[in-house]
């Protein structure tokens, strides 16, 4: 499985790179903003600091005419960028002329069952179902996630699984017992995912325990 970070933090998305945990990065129109300075700069800040990641880049465009030339733009950027769409019926042919010519995508908001069979049948590389969203209106958002695992798999498609809109520790769990290909985490969830209480409180035991040993070289 892989982990993305959701966020266009550079010394956030740089800090968590020397773990060797993360996948790739997703940015989006919002991200970008709380980036402040010029977004293309940062864009290929990040993918010179991920060059093997899997680095999104959302369309800000509204007119089809205008989204396929700014994908195709955004593309030529890097390598490894994936241009995110979102999945409205305006864009489907679109996203259809994108897949044909291998420009690699991630199709954002992504809500139901039959948004994501849409996308699947026209080959895009990820669909990102939102799963806090649906939270947000009192649906349970993981629900998606069981049903678009068990699409694919039932038809043998070829597009990834992209959990997203992940609120919290619960949907981070959630999408991984779904068997999504990719999760991707906002910073402070990730850190939230990977404190334990126990953990602290165990190292603080055996340390105590060593510490009356007297040891000060080991071994």
């Amino acid at each position: 499985m892989k982990i993305f970070l959701d966020t266009a933090d550079v010394k956030q998305i740089e800090k968590w790179k020397d773990t060797g945990l993360i996948d790739g990065v997703t940015t989006n129109p919002t991200h970008l903003s709380k980036a402040k300075g010029n977004p293309r700069k940062t864009v290929l800040e990040i993918c010179k600091l991920l060059p093997k990641g899997e680095i999104s880049v959302e369309v800000t465009e509204k007119k089809p005419d205008a989204v396929y030339k700014q994908a195709k733009a955004i593309a030529k950027l890097s390598k490894n960028i994936l241009v995110k769409i979102p999945c409205h019926r305006d864009y489907y042919p679109i996203i259809a002329k994108l897949a044909k010519e291998r420009v690699k995508m991630n199709i954002t908001l992504v809500f139901t069952l039959i948004q994501g069979l849409m996308m699947c049948k026209l080959g895009v590389d990820y669909i990102s179902p939102f799963v806090g969203r649906w939270d947000d209106i009192d649906v349970d958002g993981v629900d998606v996630l069981y049903q678009l695992r068990h699409m694919i798999d039932e038809y043998g498609f070829e597009t990834g699984l992209l959990a997203a809109s992940i609120r919290g520790v619960r949907h981070f769990n959630e999408a991984i017992m779904a068997g999504s290909d990719v999760v991707t985490v906002p910073i402070s969830v990730l850190e939230k995912s990977t404190d334990h209480l126990l953990t602290d409180q165990g190292i603080e035991k055996f340390d105590a325990d060593w510490k009356k040993l007297g040891i000060r070289t080991f071994p």
